[in-house]
């Protein structure tokens, strides 16, 4: 999968992308990352890429046409899904992060100063996401976050797929809690459950664990229809027996 990233300081992906999980899958070829720096695209002597905003109002605009001709010098054999980074944007989820995943390219746009000219905007962009309802200095953080999350959803990046189906929301619930040695630790024992080799013991465990995490940190989540959906009879029958020691 190709990743680029248009944006004013490419240096700061570097440090991020091309080490651990996604630096791994970048050297096997799994992951193709561009990091472009608009200002290079830039016609005007000193490499200028913003200007006073028409109307008045505090702050300068990243001026369109830098943006176009960085965002052409990636789109010349097959065209990127584009995403900006926006506060206005849809916040992102992990459904989010595996619908991205499925494309061969995905291009990322990073605002700075107090935002983009809106004629590029609606040139190049196909979706706006946003971190949550706050506001950052540029769009960098909120890409890198978003490029690392899709990523572990490419077959080959993980190591196993196991790792990623049960882990936090990517099923539909809280991921269950884990322990490691040693099996007492400040007078803790680490679960039974997990230490007999029973297989079927250590699922049920672990199914019961993610459903009372998710009821406890994260409730709304059963309003989600396909969630619903997957839970079993058993499960249903666990989640009504919460709702009664509450």
């Amino acid at each position: 999968m190709k990743i680029s990233v248009l944006t004013l300081f490419p240096e700061l992906f570097d440090a991020v992308l091309n080490a651990s999980i996604t630096g791994r899958a970048a050297k096997k070829g799994i992951l193709d990352f561009s990091f472009v720096n608009i200002r290079d695209f830039s016609e005007d002597k000193h490499h200028r890429v913003d200007d006073y905003p028409y109307g008045a109002g505090g702050g300068m605009l990243m001026q369109p046409q830098p943006i176009f001709d960085a965002y052409q010098s990636i789109a010349s054999d097959i065209k990127p899904h584009v995403v900006f980074m926006s506060p206005q944007g849809k916040v992102f989820t992990q459904k989010d992060a595996m619908r991205l995943a499925k494309y061969p390219h995905v291009a990322f746009l990073c605002g700075h100063y107090e935002g983009v000219d809106e004629r590029v905007l609606e040139e190049i962009v196909d979706e706006e996401l946003s971190l949550g309802d706050f506001v950052l200095t540029g769009g960098e953080l909120a890409a890198m976050t978003m490029i690392d999350s899709l990523s572990r959803c490419i077959p080959g990046v993980l190591d196993s797929l196991e790792t990623l189906s049960t882990e936090s929301v990517q099923c539909g619930l809280m991921e269950y809690p884990q322990y490691t040695r040693p099996p007492v630790w400040h007078e803790k024992e680490a679960p039974k459950a997990l230490m007999g080799g029973n297989h079927q013991k250590i699922s049920e465990w672990r199914r019961t664990q993610m459903i009372a995490r998710t009821m406890k940190k994260r409730p709304k989540m059963f309003e989600d229809p396909e969630l619903l959906e997957t839970l079993e009879k058993k499960d249903i029958e666990y989640i009504e027996k919460l709702l009664a020691e509450e």
